[in-house]
């Protein structure tokens, strides 16, 4: 018998393409929703009921555990938006990961062409990478920034 999904309740961050910080969108809960062969988890907004976003197998994304955050790279073209999801404690963080890795897992691929799928798991993770190192390099830029304005005092001669 096929066991239950169980609803977890998630806080929501997004960091949008080409920002450096996360935006709280609120509170959330993550259900999975089967359809045939093929299932997808979707995030739906406790107060509104609202889809926020859903993941399935047609979804380029990666999925990593970070504490009791699960962070969701996903990949649109070169475009990267990320998901941040905190779930309550250890146990629904390790069984959010696992449902969105289940749920997003391409297995049909995986067996009729694993050399594609091999290669597009590989441009997902170059174009997250990617997306990560120039995220650094604004923020390394911008701090260099400001200290050479406070180096100089530029704002002392103001009368």
């Amino acid at each position: 018998p096929a066991r239950e999904f169980r609803d977890i309740q998630v806080k929501v961050h997004i960091r949008r393409p080409e920002k450096d910080s996360w935006a709280y969108l609120g509170r959330a809960l993550v259900s999975q929703e089967v359809v045939g062969q093929s299932s997808r988890v979707v995030v739906r907004s406790l107060t509104s009921s609202k889809v926020l976003v859903a993941f399935g197998e047609v979804s380029e994304l990666q999925a990593e555990k970070r504490g009791n955050f699960v962070v969701v790279g996903c990949v649109e073209g070169s475009r990267v938006i990320s998901w941040s999801l905190n779930a309550v404690n250890n146990s629904e963080t390790l069984r959010l990961l696992a449902s969105i890795e289940l749920a997003c897992y391409r297995c049909r691929l995986a067996v009729v062409d694993p050399r594609t799928h091999t290669k597009s798991r590989r441009r997902i993770e170059r174009v997250i990478k990617e997306d990560r190192r120039r995220r650094h390099r604004r923020r390394k830029d911008q701090d260099a920034l400001i200290d050479a304005f406070q180096q100089h005092h530029l704002g002392d001669d103001v009368p």
